[in-house]
Order: C-alpha cells, then sequence, then structure tokens
C-alpha cells in the first residue's frame, strides 16, 4: 500500500474491476477507515486500520459476487468523495457515500456511511 491517488480513474478502475490490489495501493500504510451503517452505528463505528486490517477488508469486498459503480466522485486539493453502488447477484442493493483524506502515500482517512436493501 502507499502510492499517492494518481486519478479519479485509477480508484474508478480499481472499484468498478473488484481489483482489490489497485484498491490496496491507493491506501497509505497507516490508514484509517470507519464505516457507519445498520450495524454499525456512529456511537461504534466499524474503524479499520492499517495495511493488513485494509487489505483483509477489500479482498473480502471484492471478493464478492457482486458489482461496483463509482458515480460520480470529486477531488479537491486533499480531498475526496464518491458514491459507490453496488449490486449483489440476488439484486440486493448498496449505496456507500465515501469521504477521505488525501495525503503521504494516498488515501488516510476514509469515513463511509452505507445502506442496503433489508
Amino acid at each position: 500500500m502507499g502510492e499517492p491517488l494518481p486519478s479519479l480513474e485509477a480508484l474508478r478502475s480499481a472499484v468498478e474491476r473488484r481489483d482489490a490490489a489497485g484498491m490496496k495501493s491507493l491506501y497509505a500504510r497507516d490508514a484509517v477507515i470507519t464505516i457507519i451503517d445498520a450495524i454499525n452505528p456512529p456511537s461504534r463505528p466499524r474503524v479499520i486500520r492499517g495495511a493488513e486490517e485494509i487489505g483483509r477488508y477489500l479482498d473480502d469486498v471484492c471478493g464478492r459476487d457482486m458489482t461496483h459503480e463509482l458515480d460520480g466522485g470529486v477531488i479537491a486539493g486533499n480531498r475526496l468523495a464518491f458514491l459507490e453502488r453496488c449490486t449483489y447477484a440476488d439484486g440486493m442493493r448498496v449505496a456507500a457515500s465515501c469521504t477521505a483524506e488525501l495525503g503521504l502515500g494516498g488515501i488516510v482517512r476514509q469515513t463511509t456511511v452505507q445502506a442496503w436493501d433489508a
């Protein structure tokens, strides 16, 4: 993990191809991802820290039978924001709104708020 985020297109390509290795390369070694959803409310979010944990998380997500689409996205200074839409093989949909801070080595801090069909 560790090169600076080269472009929104690099992120889009890795996300939409379910390329875990490509996605891992966009995060700094000491990055932190915070996830808020129905299972992990704001008072107890899921926090994923560092290259190893983030790597396992991305391997899991990219290994699922689902499609991923990056909807929009913007990089402004050291900030990144995008919406990721996913659809599982059974038709269940997930939407994840992500904001991130960029720094040395790539994404250093990301917050994802996600919701899915019941």
